[in-house]
C-alpha cells in the first residue's frame, strides 16, 4: 500500500500514543534524532491532518451510557444525516457502510434524558430515515485508552519504556491521596471546558488551558493529573491509517454463546487487526472494529482469527465506505 510516511514519522506517532504530552526532546532522545526534527515532523503531520493528539473521555467514569447505533437511511439522505450526526459533540466514529444506506456511530449519553432525546425523539422522526437500531456498550475489551497504534506501532521494548510517563514519586511535602472513586465523577463547568480544549488539542499548554478555563497554570496541572488518575481523561491520537500500515476498517457484529462471551471477547481484544471490541445489547452480543492492510488480509483474519473464535453462531460484516467523523470533538 503506498503512503507518503516513513519509518520516522510512524515511530514519533507510535511515540505520542505513549505519552501525548511528552517533550519534543524528550521523544527525540528516544528515536536518536534532534528535537528540530521531531518538532518539524510533527508540525508537518499535524498540519495537513495525519496526526491529532487529543484529550478522551472514559464514559464509564462519568457514569454515561455508550451506544453504539445503526442508522438505515434512503441512499439520497444518508450522507446528509450522518454529516449531521458528526456535527453533534457527543458521537464519534461515524461511518457510512453497507453501501451508503447505513450510518454507525457511537453515541455517549450522560443521562437518560440524553438517551432517549436521541433515541425516541430526534432519529426516528429525522426525514428519510427508514430505521434507528441502538446497541448498549455493556463492556468493553479494547478500546478508549487502549490504542491499535499500540499494537501496530513500530517502536522497541527500549524506546518504549524510555517514553512512558514515570510513576508519581514522593515529594518532601507529598499531597494527600485521592480518596477511593465510588460512582461517577462529577464535571464542574471548568473540567467541562478543560476537557473541551484538550480534545481539540492534547498538546495545548498549561498557560493556554488556564486562560480557557480561568484557572491558574498549577490548578491545571494538577487537575489534569485528578482526571486521569480517576480514570476520565486519557491522551489518544488520531492519525491517518497509512500511517499504521492500514487501508481497511470493517465493522463485526458477532453472535457468541453467553457462556463464552468473556472468552471470546479477551479473544478479540488481543488480535492485532481489533482497534475496538465490546459487549453489547441487541440482537448480537459482541462488536469489533477491524484494521487490515486490503481485502485479501481481511478474508485471512476473517477465516482463521474469527473462524477459531468459541461458540460463535453469526457474524456480519460491514465495511466502511467512508468515515464522516472519528473521536468526538470535546469531553
Amino acid at each position: 500500500m503506498e503512503s507518503d510516511y516513513d519509518e520516522l514519522d510512524r515511530r514519533l506517532v507510535h511515540a505520542l500514543q505513549i505519552d501525548g504530552r511528552a517533550p519534543f526532546s524528550t521523544i527525540a532522545a528516544a528515536l536518536g534524532v534532534s528535537d528540530r526534527t521531531v518538532a518539524r515532523r510533527y508540525s508537518r503531520l499535524r498540519s495537513t491532518g495525519a496526526v491529532r493528539v487529543l484529550g478522551g473521555v472514559d464514559p464509564v467514569a462519568l457514569g454515561a451510557e455508550l451506544w453504539l447505533l445503526r442508522v438505515r437511511c434512503a441512499p439520497s439522505a444518508a450522507v446528509a444525516v450522518a454529516e449531521a450526526l458528526a456535527r453533534r459533540p457527543d458521537t464519534s466514529w461515524v461511518s457510512l457502510t453497507s453501501g451508503g444506506t447505513e450510518i454507525t456511530c457511537t453515541v455517549r449519553a450522560e443521562t437518560e434524558a440524553d438517551s432517549e432525546a436521541l433515541l425516541l425523539a430526534r432519529l426516528p422522526r429525522t426525514p428519510r430515515v427508514e430505521g434507528v437500531s441502538a446497541h448498549a456498550v455493556l463492556h468493553s475489551f479494547y478500546g478508549g485508552p487502549d490504542s491499535l497504534i499500540a499494537k501496530l506501532g513500530p517502536l522497541d521494548a527500549t524506546a518504549v519504556a524510555a517514553l512512558s510517563p514515570p510513576a508519581p514519586t514522593t515529594s518532601p511535602t507529598p499531597t494527600p491521596p485521592l480518596p477511593p472513586r465510588t460512582g461517577p465523577v462529577r464535571l464542574h463547568d471548568g473540567d467541562r471546558r478543560l476537557l473541551a480544549a484538550l480534545a481539540a488539542d492534547g498538546r495545548a499548554g498549561f498557560e493556554q488551558l488556564a486562560a480557557v478555563t480561568g484557572w491558574s497554570p498549577t490548578t491545571v496541572r494538577r487537575r489534569m493529573a485528578e482526571l486521569r488518575e480517576r480514570g476520565v481523561l486519557y491522551l489518544d491520537i488520531d492519525c491517518d491509517p497509512r500511517l499504521l500500515g492500514v487501508a481497511t476498517r470493517t465493522l463485526l457484529w458477532i453472535s457468541v454463546a453467553p457462556p463464552y462471551l468473556e472468552q471470546a471477547g479477551r479473544a478479540l481484544a488481543g488480535h492485532p487487526e481489533v482497534a475496538f471490541a465490546c459487549a453489547t445489547t441487541g440482537p448480537t452480543n459482541l462488536y469489533a472494529t477491524v484494521v487490515c492492510p486490503d481485502q485479501r488480509a481481511l478474508y485471512r483474519y476473517l477465516t482463521t482469527r474469527v473462524a477459531a473464535l468459541p461458540a460463535v453462531s453469526h457474524v456480519e460484516t460491514a465495511p466502511s465506505i467512508r468515515t464522516v467523523k472519528q473521536a468526538a470533538n470535546r469531553g
